[in-house]
C-alpha cells in the first residue's frame, strides 16, 4: 500500500516510523526505514530475540478463477499442483530464455484463488508480465498492493510474542503454511515464512490496520527483547542466511539454476512452464558459472561489482552482494563465479584498495561456523 510524497511512495507505517526516530531512505521508489537504532543492534535482536519489520512496500497480486491453478503452473517453475488451501510455495517466474522475471511466494487462499507476494521494485513489471501470460486462461489478475500492509515478526522469540499479542498460539503452524482469520481485531493472513533465516511470521493485513497492529506487537514484545528493524539489517540477515535478492543473486541475466535455486525448478512436473526449454538446455550443457556465498578474513567489505580473480590475476567472477556480518564480525557476500574455477578448487581472491584478500567459499547460513 502506498501514499505518494515527492515521487516516493510511503507505507501505511510512515508516521509510525517517524514516531520511532527511523532514518528514512529511498528504496525501490519508496521512503523506507533503513534503521532505527543501529544495524548491528537490530540484526542481533533478530538472531537472539525478535525483530519487527515493515514490509508493506512488497507487492500483492490476486489470481482467481477456474483456470487460475493451470495458469500459475505454466507461469512459475515450482509445482503449483502441490498447493492446497492454507499452504504456500516459494518459486520464480522466468522469461523464455530462462532469466528470472521475479521470485515470489504463492499462497492458495481459496479453491480457485491465489495470493502472490512479489518484490517491491518489480510490481508494475510483474503485473504486466503475469497479465500478458494469462491470455487464454480462465482467470483474472488483480494488483491489490494498495489494499495491504505487511509486517514481518522474526526471531527465536517471534512466535511467543505473536501469541501474547494476538492470544492465538500458532507454534504448531508448519513452515510455508498460513492461517486466514481474525487476529488482533482485524482480518489477516498469517504465514510461517520469513527472509531472515529465523523462525517467525509474515502478516498481511488491511493497510489501515497496519500501524495499530504494529504498535500492539511492539508494546507487548519490547519486554521480550523485540526491536524495530530496518532495511539495513534485513539485508545483512538475508545474506547471512544465504537468501537471494532480486537484481543480485537472481535477475534477468542470472537464471535460477545459476542462482542456486534449482530446487524450485520442477522439470518433472506434467505442465510446461515459461523458460523450461532454455533451462533444460542449460542444465544439459552444463552451467558455466554459479552463485556462491563467501566469507573474508579481513575487515574490508567486497562490494557489488568487485572482480574475483585467481592468483595470477585472471578474472573468475564478480561479487553480487557484500556486507559486514554482525554475528561473525567479518565481511560476507555472494558472487557469480566460473564453475571451472570452483571445480578446480583454485584459490580465489578479491582485490580491495590494491590488497588481495582470499575468498572463503562457504555454505549458508554464513554466521554458523
Amino acid at each position: 500500500m502506498g501514499i505518494m510524497s515527492d515521487s516516493l511512495k510511503r507505507t501505511p507505517l510512515h508516521a509510525f516510523h517517524t514516531d520511532h526516530n527511523a532514518r528514512l531512505v529511498p528504496f525501490a521508489g519508496w521512503e523506507m526505514p533503513v534503521q532505527y537504532t543501529s544495524i548491528l543492534q537490530e540484526h542481533r535482536a533478530v538472531r537472539e530475540a525478535a525483530g519487527l519489520f515493515d514490509v508493506s512496500h512488497m507487492g500483492e497480486v490476486r489470481v482467481h478463477g477456474s483456470g487460475a491453478r493451470a495458469f500459475l503452473n505454466k507461469l512459475v517453475t515450482n509445482n503449483v499442483e502441490k498447493l492446497q488451501v492454507g499452504k504456500a510455495i516459494y518459486t520464480v517466474m522466468c522469461y523464455e530464455d530462462g532469466g528470472v522475471v521475479d521470485d515470489l511466494i504463492i499462497y492458495q487462499v481459496g479453491d480457485e484463488e491465489y495470493f502472490l507476494c512479489v518484490n517491491a521494485a518489480n510490481v508494475s513489471k510483474d503485473v504486466e508480465w503475469i497479465t500478458g501470460q494469462a491470455v487464454g486462461f480462465d482467470c483474472l489478475i488483480d494488483d491489490v498492493s494498495e489494499d495491504f500492509g505487511q509486517l514481518a515478526l522474526q526471531g527465536p522469540k517471534a512466535m511467543e510474542i505473536f501469541k501474547l499479542a494476538s492470544g492465538q498460539d500458532l507454534s504448531s503452524l508448519k513452515r510455508f503454511h498460513f492461517i486466514q482469520g481474525s487476529f488482533m481485531e482485524t482480518n489477516a493472513i498469517v504465514s510461517r515464512t520469513g527472509y531472515t533465516g529465523e523462525d517467525g511470521v509474515e502478516i498481511y493485513l488491511p493497510a489501515g490496520e497496519a500501524a495499530r497492529v504494529a504498535n500492539r506487537i511492539l508494546e507487548i514484545g519490547k519486554d521480550h527483547g523485540l526491536q524495530l528493524v530496518g532495511l539495513g539489517a534485513r539485508d545483512s540477515l538475508r545474506l547471512e542466511a544465504g537468501y537471494p535478492l532480486y537484481g543480485h543473486e537472481i535477475s534477468a541475466q542470472i537464471d535460477p539454476l545459476t542462482g542456486g535455486l534449482g530446487w524450485v525448478v520442477k522439470f518433472q512436473k506434467a505442465t510446461d512452464f515459461v523458460g523450461r526449454t532454455a533451462l533444460q538446455k542449460r542444465l544439459d550443457e552444463g552451467l558455466d558459472r554459479k552463485v556462491v556465498f563467501f566469507r573474508l578474513e579481513d575487515r574490508r567489505i567486497a562490494r557489488e561489482g568487485t572482480e574475483i580473480i585467481d592468483e595470477d590475476g585472471n578474472p573468475c567472477g564478480k561479487v553480487l552482494s557484500g556486507t559486514q556480518s554482525p554475528m561473525l564480525g567479518r565481511p560476507i557476500g555472494s558472487a557469480c563465479v566460473s564453475t571451472q574455477a570452483l571445480k578446480d578448487k583454485i584459490p580465489l581472491l578479491v582485490e580491495i584498495r590494491k590488497t588481495r584478500i582470499p575468498l572463503e567459499i562457504a555454505q549458508p547460513p554464513l554466521h554458523k561456523v
